[in-house]
């Protein structure tokens, strides 16, 4: 299953060779599938982050302390300020200058690097962009052009595929490694002709159409196989947070239901909290206005007395 499409610009600019300016865009044409591992404390399960240790006390650098140096002999070193490389970093003019067109077979495959799929920017480029892929499918040719990405320079090689064009970075030539002194055959070592036959009836008989999702890593489908399984058995194990650190969300995958569940009870006990100091203002409010009450009650008697005629007395006989 190929990776999905990136739609995400990487770079804006233009290709660039002699008059001709066709405004492009960049997009990655990869995307990195190999696991990633994190270091992490076996028995704390906190993580393990790479220190930068002064190898001579083994104790840990200060940052400002660490400056860049480039060996131009054993263990002589010239230092070099932010200043100083930044000095002489390339300036970005935002255009793929091709400099030269050459046979596509003249470039050796290791000298292939990193691929950028280029789309025309805008309706103004599509009839530009168009003839320039035309015109490199036709006559064989590829662009040897040099571009800055990311404030590096590159060396590149932009050619034409399917409806498109794709900006392949190349190694530079001190990159690229020497075969001299490799023991690879020589014109004196000789293969005869029932050899051969039978050596390119094997690749007819093998022979097949370019088809790449036949072929998997399985060295990362059996370790993610092992990941899956592992995670299914109860093998997950929370990582602790460092100092200060916010308390991550468990990566436990929990159903709705139980979800909700867990949030009722956790609710429950500021429930009844709540109710609790409900209750206890009730009864401070009660109590506050107890002595209003009393007042009030002996007001009342009083005026029902005053209220009320005495009863007549008996005449003695």
């Amino acid at each position: 299953m190929p990776a999905p499409t990136s739609s995400r610009t990487l770079w804006k600019g233009a290709i660039s060779f002699g008059l001709v300016h066709i405004p492009v865009t960049l997009h990655s044409a990869t995307a990195e599938s190999r696991m990633k591992f994190n270091l992490l404390n076996k028995s704390t399960m906190t993580r393990v982050g790479n220190q930068q240790v002064d190898k001579a006390t083994g104790e840990a650098a200060a940052r400002e302390e660490i400056v860049k140096g480039f060996e131009v002999e054993k263990d002589q070193y010239v230092v070099l300020s932010p200043e100083e490389i930044k000095a002489a970093l390339p300036r970005s003019t935002q255009t793929i200058d091709i400099e030269a067109f050459v046979d596509r077979e003249q470039i050796p495959s290791v000298f292939f690097h990193k691929p950028y799929f280029v789309s025309p920017a805008g309706k103004g480029g599509q009839k530009p962009f168009a003839l320039l892929r035309e015109t490199l499918e036709r006559t064989g040719k590829v662009g040897i052009a040099k571009v800055v990405i990311s404030t590096k320079q590159h060396l590149a090689m932009l050619l034409p595929q399917g409806q498109g064009l794709v900006l392949n970075l190349l190694r530079w030539s001190d990159e690229v490694r020497d075969t001299a002194g490799l023991a690879w055959p020589g014109e004196d070592v000789k293969v005869s002709a029932a050899e051969l036959k039978m050596a390119e009836q094997l690749v007819d008989a093998m022979a097949g159409d370019w088809q790449p999702d036949l072929f998997h890593d399985e060295f990362r489908e059996k370790l993610m196989a092992l990941v899956e399984r592992k995670s299914k058995e109860g093998g997950l194990r929370a990582v602790a947070p460092l100092p200060g650190e916010d308390v991550a969300e468990s990566a436990e995958v929990i159903d709705l239901t139980e979800l909700l569940r867990r949030s009722l009870k956790g609710n429950a006990p500021a429930a009844a909290t709540a109710k609790k100091t409900a209750a206890r203002r009730e009864e401070a409010a009660n109590d506050e206005a107890a002595p209003l009450k009393k007042a009030a009650a002996r007001k009342t008697a009083t005026t029902a007395r005053a209220s009320t005629k005495p009863s007549a007395r008996r005449k003695s006989g």
